[in-house]
């Protein structure tokens, strides 16, 4: 195997900014579309039926291909794969922006899904492949890691803004300026070792199955979410991922270059990282949507106010991304930085699961914001770096992909589960207390409210999950170099890699 970590790349900071501001667009969107929905929906008369594949048109087509893009961007090379991946979603996000019918709109989305699953995995692995000092990787990736904790909620901000003063068009001609210089700035400075490729045979096989697979899979969530767990469409969908993964799985483990090596995910730490990270983003999916809408409809927040009340949360996480898990992650093993800030941000969901009526938003929102994005800060940091620490320069773009793949489908099945947990919550709730309400709108919110608070009762379980899964399964040693990572289950001779050998 090349060993690429005696090179240095000079320019690897100056690359840090270009790469963080593509994340930070990628992330930016899995929001901002949401505040503006409404007014896209009026505007272009979307039905209330349609209007949900504003969203799942992006989704579908992000979740299905990212383990295709992660392997184009260690075929391709992760650079090119990063310029083309830029440049595609410039281009869908203008198309978006310019839309004057619903198709034209949901096409667009669909195309910018498409080429966000080539940028997302190939920004990722540059990371891995171009910071390979323990210490500047533990900088670098807790920049990358307040950005992917963060940035949703930035984006609630940005796009209450731009609705509220401009135009809901411009959440999509938004992205335009952010890709340009993007663009611009990693053709001027970064540098993508050409030895770390993997240039093997695309598998088609396993393409075909992995991406039918994955759209199934949330596709059924979505469903799940729109029609009920018991629909035959929602059944069907699920039986069908199933079969198609359970294929994908074991042609995997016969083609002699897989689009998935199974090494990548029967590495026990991975497995930890990948399951932990899409249990916590099932928790923080559903508290971005029941929230924006009990301080918009509930507190009667402007959309401005509600992004800015969510400050406090990205606040919190960039200081436990940078301060905390930044500084910690090369003395102390993952586990003890995920486990705990996994728990301190079901603390900060407990609180916010107190929520009523005339709740205050300095008395319990405010200190629920700061401990949830401070535990996520925390947590995040060490996740994304050791979800790519230690894997074959060749492995990095899929290990990338996995990243994503497991937040993408823990937000399809946070926004399923939590919302579909909050509609029977209200509507039992509704109908236990219709003889005593005051007034029908009185009822009407207090059974809102008690909705959501039951969904974050639910969330807080599932991150406290999400802290035992990394304590007990993440075993590995601190990032501080030095040898293996301790505890590798790599199985093959060949795959037991020094810890900063790309």
């Amino acid at each position: 195997m090349p060993e690429t970590a005696q090179f240095v790349d000079p320019r690897r900071w100056k690359a840090l900014i270009f790469i963080a501001l593509a994340q930070l667009m990628v992330v930016l969107d899995a929001t901002i579309v949401n505040i503006a929905l409404p007014s896209a929906q009026a505007d272009l008369g979307i039905s209330d039926g349609n209007r949900q594949w504003v969203i799942t048109a992006y989704a579908l087509a992000f979740g299905g291909l990212l383990l295709f893009g992660g392997r184009i961007a260690d075929l391709w090379g992760r650079k090119r794969t990063f310029i083309v991946g830029l440049a595609g979603f410039a281009a869908a996000s203008a198309i978006g922006g310019a839309a004057l019918n619903s198709g034209v709109l949901l096409g667009a989305r669909a195309l910018q899904g498409v080429f966000g699953a080539l940028l997302a995995p190939s920004a990722l692995s540059l990371l891995a492949v171009m910071f390979t000092d323990p210490k500047e990787r533990a900088k670098a990736f807790g920049v990358f890691g307040a950005i992917a904790g963060g940035g949703g909620a930035v984006g609630l901000i940005l796009g209450g803004v731009l609705t509220e003063y401009m135009d809901w068009r411009w959440t999509f001609f938004v992205n335009i300026p952010f890709a340009i210089a993007a663009a611009i700035g990693a053709v001027a400075v970064i540098r993508d070792p050409v030895e770390s490729r993997n240039t093997s045979r695309l598998d088609v096989p396993g393409v075909l199955l992995a991406t039918s697979g994955l759209v199934s899979l949330v596709y059924g969530f979505t469903r799940a979410e729109s029609d009920g767990w018991s629909a035959g469409l929602t059944i069907g969908l699920f039986v069908a991922a199933a079969v198609l993964l359970i294929a994908f799985v074991a042609v995997e483990s016969r083609v002699k270059a897989p689009l998935l090596p199974l090494r990548v995910v029967t590495d026990r730490n991975r497995g930890g990282v990948y399951a932990s990270l899409g249990l916590a983003i099932i928790g923080m999916f559903g508290l971005f949507l029941f929230l924006t809408y009990y301080m918009q409809v509930v507190k009667g927040y402007s959309p401005v106010r509600t992004g800015f009340a969510f400050l406090p949360m990205v606040a919190g996480m960039i200081t436990g991304s940078t301060q905390i898990g930044a500084r910690l992650m090369t003395r102390v093993p993952a586990r003890l930085l995920m486990g705990p800030g996994f728990l301190v941000a079901s603390v900060g969901m407990l609180l916010l699961a107190q929520i009523d009526l005339d709740t205050s938003y300095p008395t319990l929102i405010l200190p629920g914001f700061l401990l949830l994005g401070l535990g996520m800060g925390t947590a995040f940091m060490p996740a994304m770096s050791l979800a790519t620490h230690g894997v074959e320069p060749r492995d990095a773009g899929v290990a990338s992909a996995m990243v994503n793949t497991s937040q993408q489908v823990g937000g399809a099945i946070g926004t399923a589960l939590l919302n579909t947990i909050a509609a029977s919550a209200t509507t039992e709730y509704a109908k236990s207390h219709a003889a005593g309400a005051p007034s029908r709108t009185a009822l009407e919110l207090q059974s809102m409210v008690h909705g959501y608070t039951a969904a974050i009762w639910w969330a807080v379980g599932i991150l406290v999950l999400a802290a035992v899964i990394a304590i007990t399964m993440v075993n590995a040693g601190h990032q501080g170099g030095g040898g293996a990572v301790a505890g590798s289950d790599e199985g093959a001779a060949e795959d037991a890699i020094p810890v900063m050998a790309h």
